[in-house]
């Protein structure tokens, strides 16, 4: 049985997503050694005062998204570096985990510009994009690697009036405040993925050569009536990040 820390609060993430984040950061940050072995689902029990089925369901994030090893008579590894490619792995399941990684890396944003949501990116973008938008760049790093491992624009629709000039920049996730400061509510959130090369000012931000391959993230917000509120552009350096994806299948 579960529990009862593994029941998300309302506002927080569910324990196991918790613990998964708690693990993950360990892992990236070298607390364990690559190759050695992991401690046991009783050990993780005892440390951080969970049942078995929230090490478990935090252990499987770790093990789709490639950090850990999971091998019946033999226990849990932790994965060397150059199995996982170096690169940071980003959990993508759920709303919760995309909060998962603004809080596992730093970024302070800075004023971008304003007027007209740039037509590269709108036209990429099914919905409504018209009105005057406002953006913000910041540059996202690992806590445990001084080399950026993103350039983000978030851009503001003007409906959501003054809320936008109350955005803490140096508190890092914005979609978060947004929410509170407008008083407004996740519905939907799309995103589109895509290799592209880098141009020299994305290249610039992220300390590469201009051309070097990047991924790129374009993820829009939608209100509970389906209205664009805001739009985030990511550009993530192709060499350290990669997304993880876990799927749980109808049994």
């Amino acid at each position: 049985m579960a529990d009862a820390a593994a029941k998300p609060a309302k506002g927080s993430l569910p324990r196991y997503l918790q613990l998964a984040g708690d693990l993950r950061e360990d892992i990236l940050a070298g607390r364990f050694s690559d190759g050695t072995q992991f401690p046991t689902e009783t050990a993780l029990c005892e440390r951080y005062e969970v049942s078995r089925f929230t090490v478990r369901e935090a252990l499987k994030r770790l093990q789709a998204e490639g950090l850990i090893a999971r091998k019946r008579g033999s226990g849990t590894i932790v994965q060397p570096a150059s199995a996982r490619g170096g690169a940071l792995h980003q959990p993508l399941s759920n709303i919760g985990e995309l909060l998962q990684y603004s809080r596992d890396s730093a970024v302070a944003y800075a004023p971008h510009a304003k007027g007209k949501l740039p037509r590269e990116i709108a036209v990429q973008i099914a919905e409504r994009t018209d009105g005057t938008w406002r953006s913000f760049r910041g540059v996202r790093r690992h806590a445990s690697d001084a080399l950026p491992i993103a350039v983000t624009d978030a851009y503001f629709h003007e409906s959501l009036g003054d809320a936008i000039d109350r955005l803490d920049l140096d508190k890092g996730t914005l979609f978060s405040q947004i929410e509170q400061l407008a008083g407004v509510g996740i519905g939907r959130v799309t995103q589109d993925i895509q290799a592209v090369a880098a141009d020299a000012e994305t290249a610039a931000a992220l300390e590469m050569e201009k051309g070097d391959p990047v991924l790129r993230i374009l993820r829009c917000y939608l209100d509970p009536a389906g209205k664009l509120y805001e739009i985030s552009v990511s550009h993530h350096p192709g060499d350290r990040f990669a997304y993880a994806m876990h799927i749980d299948l109808d049994s």
